[in-house]
């Protein structure tokens, strides 16, 4: 076994791609992100600079014996407390990467991916650290191989504009918060994903935020399918403001960004908080079908 680190996404995807592209969807996480960041490095934009974490953003690739690619993770959040993402790897494999990270210094606050390879990171990370594991999210990875798309409510489905930067950011900002309010959970402002102006901009012109429009104009509800990362596109975010819930809108925009998606050659998949029953029961009847559980984990 053999822990490769790598701190520059193209290196990285060229170690990686063909264990990404075997299993797309279950990668789709570190598909996206990497090939995000790959993409914004070439055109001088590096949003992590910005973030101030007393690490460096690193990827990683886990070795068999042969040296054959077994598994990866990646530090890249920017948000609070910077989580390891990682996916299903042996449980030596898992120790051993909590264990090398606790030798290059770094302070693991958080582990986020697939059950039950990030228990045993967080499991080990506390025990060298003398902390407790809290589950601050349990969730699930669901992917749509079909769909069945409700009647639109009245109205039109469009891509965001850059004028509709400010409102996307403002609703970005209001899922989180709503998904913990509708988990059960308190609200918590330094946890979740923090989005800025440029980085709405660069979803909006990427073209992967799609806005409800009223027939009167009003914008009344946001989802993002991201640009597809080795064939698979992920719907997330999605809300719709208190006032215009119970009109099907999310049912039916999720339904048809999954339908052209699939037109398109794309695999779908979306995640869910296995906490929230209604979005659960709403994707499952779209026809989205459970592929892995997952949970963010708190060390401290």
């Amino acid at each position: 076994m053999d822990l490769e680190f790598f701190a520059d996404p193209a290196a990285f995807l060229d170690a990686a791609g063909d264990l990404l592209a075997a299993e797309p969807v279950l990668g789709t996480v570190i598909g996206s992100v990497t090939e995000r960041t790959k993409r914004e490095l070439a055109a001088g934009i590096d949003s992590w600079a910005e973030v101030g974490a007393p690490f460096d953003r690193w990827w990683l690739v886990v070795r068999d014996e042969a040296g054959k690619p077994v598994s990866t993770a990646m530090r890249t959040a920017p948000f609070h407390p910077n989580p390891v993402f990682a996916l299903p790897m042996a449980d030596e494999e898992a120790a051993a990467l909590a264990v090398a990270l606790h030798e290059r210094g770094e302070s693991l606050g958080g582990v986020n991916g697939a059950l039950p390879t990030v228990s045993l990171i967080a499991a080990e990370t506390a025990r060298l650290v003398g902390g407790d594991v809290t589950v601050h999210q349990h969730t699930r990875l669901w992917e749509a191989t079909d769909v069945t798309v409700p009647p639109a409510p009245p109205g039109r489905l469009r891509r965001a504009t850059e004028a509709d930067a400010p409102l996307v950011l403002e609703w970005f900002t209001a899922f989180h918060v709503e998904a913990d309010v509708q988990a059960g959970r308190e609200p918590d402002p330094t946890g979740g994903e923090h989005n800025t102006m440029d980085s709405a901009l660069v979803r909006i012109r990427e073209g992967v935020e799609w806005l409800w429009e009223s027939p009167a104009g009003e914008v009344v509800h946001l989802t993002g399918r991201s640009v597809p990362a080795y064939g698979v596109s992920r719907i997330g975010p999605v809300f719709t403001p208190r006032e215009h819930r119970g009109a099907g809108l999310a049912s039916h925009v999720v339904g048809e960004l999954t339908r052209t998606g699939l037109e398109a050659g794309d695999r779908m998949c979306l995640f869910t908080d296995q906490a929230n029953p209604t979005s659960n029961k709403i994707y499952e009847a779209l026809g989205y079908r459970p592929v892995v559980e997952m949970a963010n984990l708190l060390i401290g």
